[in-house]
């Protein structure tokens, strides 16, 4: 669940350096207020502010803590839900997603459908997801003979033949590389590094229980309790499920999974491309990672013919191969066992089901509650079956409208971001003429994909929970090795429409934005341009951005990784990209633990480039025509405001600790900040020397 995956870059929260200055001109006349802040001489009484006035504390200086005065209000009244670990722009638009989605599926649930139609499929997975008697009923007989499978492994061929069986696909690019669990490696399915227009399998480190391998190695005494509670969890789970000495079982489970930690690739590697880019053959691996019966292996994975394979975490695989060998069989079929369970519990009887979101969802990120069945059922159906979904969702709830004004915004911010590239003066002609080159190339699908994706192969029980999410994998997994050995689909989505995100796709230089994402608080079409392009004209260019940032920029206009850059170039956008780091580095929402300004390094400069980007395309879409005050608040003001609010952020302690330390995104309020860097903002609010946020305007970082 923690390596961000080569292939997909996220805004999520969760993903990316340059030299030029941004433009001080706000196309504005203004005057000021008494307050010191900047206002058009001209003001509209009837256009719709978009920004959220009552979620502001007005009387907080926005030079001293611009997040406090765009979000203070709603910081003090907001409740995190029950069942939530984290509150914010995100979960907003997620909801309305959602009551659409629990309307659309009981209709279809009620209705009467034809054999084998998306529609009947899902219907069925949705009843049976949520008869949980039934479930219960069933007790673990459905996944006896799942048990029975790795129980009678009887040698390390046959050990290396259930491992190659269990190998799965990551198509979440939110999961990204270790959301293998019950898999000692994973597969993701695109165009090599190292072979523009060859799609290959990436070969992925995973088999960690814990979300990665900081959490079985770190001193912390917050992750030495985690371990604790997680080695507990085991066991508990495994008598749950009615396996015998689980005690015993579980302390041979965690051992193991200590020693697959320590092979695994560090956070930081994973990160390096240059370290990740190598192709392996066939024999390759018998010679580099031995231990592995490689052709067992294989052969069950159905890539027994494949003689071309990226290997992603290159260290990882000999060293866990190694492991297969070195390691008691006893361990390997107990950990099998575990990590069935474990990945399964949700269609597993209530016993298992609760005890995994004790752990995972309560002592890893602090929720206190398990979300409804129902509602659990429909994030099920949009991992299974949701194209369908998405499909059935933008014909219902994404007008063409809509995705008509945001491939517009797209357009004119795609635009704006070319413009500066071509007005860099540090960069030198050819390097330039490569970025330009990207920039020109890049597809953008908006709301959905233009081809639906076929679920023909995957038969649906209305009364088979746990069947279902078995066949679920299995198709998605042949549905991913399909590709392989074809030409690359430039035009391939990684989320579904419904999902309340939007991704970068370095080697398709493609970018997707679902309409789960194009709804208020992020886009609202009754709202004036400076909110929109504030918020998700800031999440467009924050995505265009990923494909300069200081993983993106090692891709060129093809998707290929490839050096593109003078060193003199590269030189000055690792300056810039330096001082970005340390500036997230002096951010401490514990006083224990500060961002980590270089693991958040991409999708701060993202953020700095792509919110610089929609400004300059905002203050284009005016025409040289003066923006209007809406209640008071200039069009810049409204911008930057916008902006800060698709960041408003709580988080439990749990979950907060959690991201800080593992992900690659900046939690929310910090990100909010970006507007530092930018020299429109000093002028919107009259920022000086002296307020707390105020920086030189040479250690402003100019990106792109």
């Amino acid at each position: 669940m923690s390596d961000r995956l080569i292939p997909v870059l996220l805004l999520s929260t969760s993903v990316l350096t340059g030299l030029t200055a941004c433009s001080d001109n706000t196309s504005e006349n203004t005057v000021k207020t008494s307050e010191g802040a900047p206002q058009s001489q001209e003001v509209a009484t009837q256009m719709p502010v978009g920004i959220n006035v009552a979620a502001m504390t007005p009387t907080v200086k926005p030079g001293d803590d611009f997040y406090s005065y765009a979000n203070g209000e709603w910081m003090k009244t907001t409740m995190i839900p029950a069942d939530r670990s984290s509150t914010g722009a995100f979960l907003v638009a997620f909801q309305e997603t959602e009551k659409h989605k629990t309307s659309l599926i009981a209709d279809l649930v009620k209705a009467e459908h034809a054999a084998g139609s998306d529609d009947a499929r899902i219907a069925d997975f949705y009843k049976a997801y949520t008869d949980t008697a039934a479930i219960d009923a069933a007790g673990t007989k459905p996944m006896e003979a799942d048990l029975a499978r790795y129980q009678a492994i009887a040698d390390k061929q046959a050990l290396s033949a259930a491992l190659g069986a269990n190998l799965r696909a990551d198509v979440d690019p939110l999961n990204a590389t270790d959301f293998f669990t019950e898999n000692l490696f994973g597969i993701f399915v695109t165009q090599g590094l190292a072979t523009p227009g060859e799609v290959l399998p990436y070969i992925l480190q995973g088999g960690l229980g814990l979300p990665e391998r900081e959490y079985y190695l770190a001193d912390d005494p917050k992750m030495i309790e985690i371990r604790t509670a997680y080695r507990a969890y085991v066991e508990t789970l495994l008598a749950d499920a009615g396996v015998s000495d689980a005690a015993v079982r579980a302390d041979r489970i965690f051992a193991l999974e200590h020693k697959i930690a320590t092979a695994h690739a560090s956070r930081a590697d994973s990160e390096d491309f240059t370290k990740a880019s190598g192709v392996w053959s066939r024999a390759d691996f018998d010679a580099k990672a031995p231990g592995i019966d490689w052709t067992a292996f294989l052969d069950a994975a159905q890539l027994g013919m494949q003689d071309k394979f990226a290997a992603y975490h290159a260290s990882a695989i000999t060293g866990l191969s190694a492991l297969v060998a070195s390691e008691p069989l006893d361990a390997w079929k107990d950990w099998l066992v575990f990590h069935h369970i474990n990945s399964h519990a949700d269609v597993l009887p209530s016993t298992i089901d609760n005890a995994s979101f004790a752990f995972n969802g309560t002592k890893l990120s602090g929720t206190p509650e398990q979300r409804s069945r129902d509602k659990r059922a429909l994030s099920a159906l949009d991992e299974y079956l949701g194209d369908a979904v998405g499909r059935a969702y933008a014909e219902h709830y994404f007008p063409a409208s809509a995705k008509a004004e945001v491939s517009t915004m797209v357009d004119n911010i795609v635009s704006a971001f070319g413009k500066r590239v071509e007005k860099l003066e540090w960069m030198d002609p050819s390097t330039k003429k490569e970025a330009l080159a990207k920039v020109a190339t890049i597809a953008v699908g908006v709301g959905y994909p233009d081809k639906w994706r076929n679920y023909d192969a995957y038969a649906v029980s209305p009364t088979n929970a746990y069947a279902n999410a078995i066949n679920g994998e299995k198709v998605e997994y042949a549905h991913q090795l399909a590709k392989i050995g074809k030409p690359m689909d430039k035009g391939e989505w990684w989320m579904t429409p419904q999902v309340v995100n939007a991704v970068n796709l370095p080697v398709q230089n493609a970018l997707n934005f679902p309409a789960g994402i194009l709804q208020p608080p992020f886009f609202d079409a009754k709202a004036d341009a400076a909110y929109n392009y504030g918020a998700i004209g800031a999440v467009i260019g924050h995505e265009i951005s990923h494909s300069f940032d200081n993983n993106g920029a090692a891709f060129d206009s093809t998707g290929a990784m490839r050096n593109w850059w003078t060193p003199a170039d590269f030189a000055q956008f690792a300056k810039q990209g330096e001082a970005l780091a340390q500036q997230f580095d002096a951010y401490v929402p514990f006083p224990d633990l500060h961002v980590n300004g270089k693991l958040t390094l991409g999708e701060n400069i993202a953020d700095v480039a792509g919110l610089a980007a929609a400004l300059d395309a905002y203050h284009a879409s005016l025409k040289d025509q003066a923006a209007p005050v809406i209640e008071g608040f200039t069009g810049d003001q409204r911008f930057f405001i916008g902006f800060a609010q698709t960041w408003a952020t709580k988080m439990r302690d749990e979950a907060l600790r959690a991201r800080v330390a593992t992900d690659g995104h900046a939690p929310g309020m910090y990100r909010a900040l970006t507007v530092r860097n930018l020299d429109a903002w000093y002028t919107a609010f009259d920022v000086k020397p002296g307020d707390k946020l105020y920086l030189a305007p040479e250690d402003r970082v100019k990106i792109w």
